[in-house]
């Protein structure tokens, strides 16, 4: 039996960094770049047309938008405000969809012609969605709004980027260990403080505003503000290690399905050393509130490169510095999914198809679906049939049958038996 292989969705001319998935109009954005070396290699923020063509999902090069001398490494998405991080700087584009009526097919090919080329023995999806997106003459503009400097390290660069439950507020983290909050969209700085004395790897933000930060100091603190609640000790109901340092490499909130008001927090521990023999890296929930340690498992002995949760908390997914990808149950913490080595090169992040707007209409009778890009400048996805369940009705009729047939089956074996 062969390797499990995820199928390619999109390859860009650059390599990729950062993933983001617009559910109004069903974008798929993909960021990366050569950054400022000399190599001939663009940087640019993509975004794709995702739709449905003959029962499967296909993606194709809706409009480019040229970063200049910097790379993308990281995104954030509020509504049709991208806040993108560019070497020490956070840069806010904002995006707009419509319908381009009475388009020629002149003007058409034109635009087709000002994307990437794409390798010559592109999927059979990727054609037909590249002709679908034109026959639509669906029309992106993308405009600067506001720039600013988030890192002051030597060697400055912003590492993580997110918006807050309300979108009003932006928090950035980077390699001098700073938690940054900028107001939006005209990205006043309204607070500043020192979370780790070495770089912050990740931030996750709750709905009641309770921050999260990981950092290379080997540790992850819960601030209200810039006042630290507590700080997360994951192996209180874990494994123990005396000679492996672990440090924490990712975060994220999510909700509690079928639990409005429920949160967890979900992270990630790798080693902070790189072994010959590599330990296990592990997964850990957390109550929302309380910030106690629900449940740690081990997710296998490839280093973990980055975490995402979908839209109703209930799927988590993850790619790997030897380009895996993975997904597993929120709740349970097990592994449903798996492709080794889909890449070949680390992911570099993931995204999940959102389960409002479009996901639905896109997803079709799939569970979930994972996008994950990577170095090697390819788009994958990752889809998670549906587990088929058996309605409790039936369940019960079926008892009930049964029970019939045993008493049948003895009447006729023991006469007189009732």
């Amino acid at each position: 039996m062969g390797r499990r292989r995820a199928p390619e969705l999109y390859r860009a001319p650059f390599p990729l960094y950062a993933l983001q998935v617009d559910p109004r109009a069903g974008l798929l954005i993909a960021a990366g770049g050569g950054g400022a070396a000399k190599t001939g290699i663009k940087n640019a923020v993509h975004f794709l047309q995702l739709e449905r063509i003959n029962g499967c999902l296909s993606a194709s090069l809706l409009h480019s938008h040229d970063t200049e001398t910097r790379a993308t490494m990281n995104l954030a998405l509020a509504g049709d405000i991208l806040a993108a991080g560019q070497d020490a700087h956070c840069q806010l584009l904002r995006f707009q969809a419509h319908q381009q009526k009475g388009s020629s097919k002149a003007e058409k090919a034109g635009s087709k012609e000002q994307g990437p080329r794409q390798r010559k023995g592109a999927a059979p999806a990727e054609k037909k969605s590249g002709a679908e997106t034109q026959h639509e003459g669906v029309e992106l503009k993308v405009e600067n709004l506001k720039e600013v400097q988030t890192d002051f390290s030597p060697e400055p660069l912003q590492k993580v980027v997110r918006f807050n439950h309300d979108n009003t507020l932006l928090v950035t983290g980077g390699t001098d260990g700073y938690v940054r909050v900028w107001k939006v969209p005209t990205l006043e700085k309204v607070l500043e403080f020192k979370a780790h004395e070495a770089e912050i790897e990740d931030l996750a933000l709750a709905p009641d505003g309770k921050l999260v930060t990981v950092g290379w100091d080997l540790k992850a603190f819960v601030w209200q503000k810039n006042q630290p609640v507590t700080q997360l000790h994951w192996q209180e109901n874990g494994p123990t290690f005396s000679t492996t340092p672990y440090r924490y490499q990712a975060c994220r909130f999510g909700q509690v399905p079928d639990q409005p008001a429920g949160l967890r927090l979900f992270t990630v521990q790798i080693p902070h050393k790189r072994l010959r023999q590599s330990p296990p890296c592990y997964l850990t929930a957390w109550d929302g509130s309380t910030f106690l340690p629900l449940r740690t498992k081990s997710c296998g002995h490839e280093v973990i490169s980055c975490l995402n949760i979908s839209e109703s908390g209930t799927f988590l997914g993850l790619g790997t510095v030897t380009g895996s990808v993975a997904i597993y149950i929120a709740f349970s913490l097990q592994c449903l999914y798996y492709v080794k080595e889909a890449h070949g090169i680390v992911v570099t992040d993931v995204a999940f198809l959102p389960e409002k707007g479009r996901g639905p209409e896109l997803l079709g009778s799939h569970e979930t679906a994972l996008f994950s890009v990577a170095v090697d400048s390819r788009c994958q996805l990752h889809l998670l049939p549906s587990r088929r369940s058996v309605p409790v009705w039936l369940l019960l009729l079926l008892c009930v049958g049964l029970i019939v047939v045993t008493i049948l089956l003895l009447q006729s074996a023991f006469p007189g038996f009732l």
